[in-house]
């Protein structure tokens, strides 16, 4: 079981992701923007982040900026969950420091496959 903590405003895309990983055995926690989101991963350093790029407050990319930056959460894996397509953004999220990248919509099962390998590669 690993602490996951998923930041997105889509309450459907993150109700979905939140339910596929509670289900696999994961204790998932959501948040709908990004400046919560990296208030709770800096008090409960979590085993890895889903983040949205698009949120009040505080986007994904500014979230994943922030925690790369931060000697005390830079190592935690991040993995994006958007419904921006272009391939620029992919680049863009990697450059920042994204473990991986996923579209909207997604595949619950995918979803939950690339966490647990992110989670299984942070633990070896």
């Amino acid at each position: 079981m690993a602490l996951i903590i998923i930041a997105d405003d889509d309450e459907i895309a993150g109700g979905i992701a939140r339910d596929a990983l509670i289900a696999a055995g994961h204790g998932v926690g959501l948040l709908a923007d990004g400046r919560a989101a990296l208030q709770v991963i800096a008090a409960k350093r979590p085993d890895l982040c889903v983040l949205d790029c698009n949120m009040p407050a505080l986007s994904g990319l500014l979230v994943l900026r922030e925690m790369r930056n931060s000697r005390a959460l830079c190592d935690i894996p991040v993995l994006m969950l958007t419904g921006r397509q272009s391939e620029r953004d992919a680049e863009l999220a990697r450059f920042e420091g994204a473990n991986d990248y996923m579209r909207k919509p997604f595949d619950p099962d995918e979803l939950v496959f690339r966490a647990e390998e992110l989670i299984a590669r942070r633990r070896s």
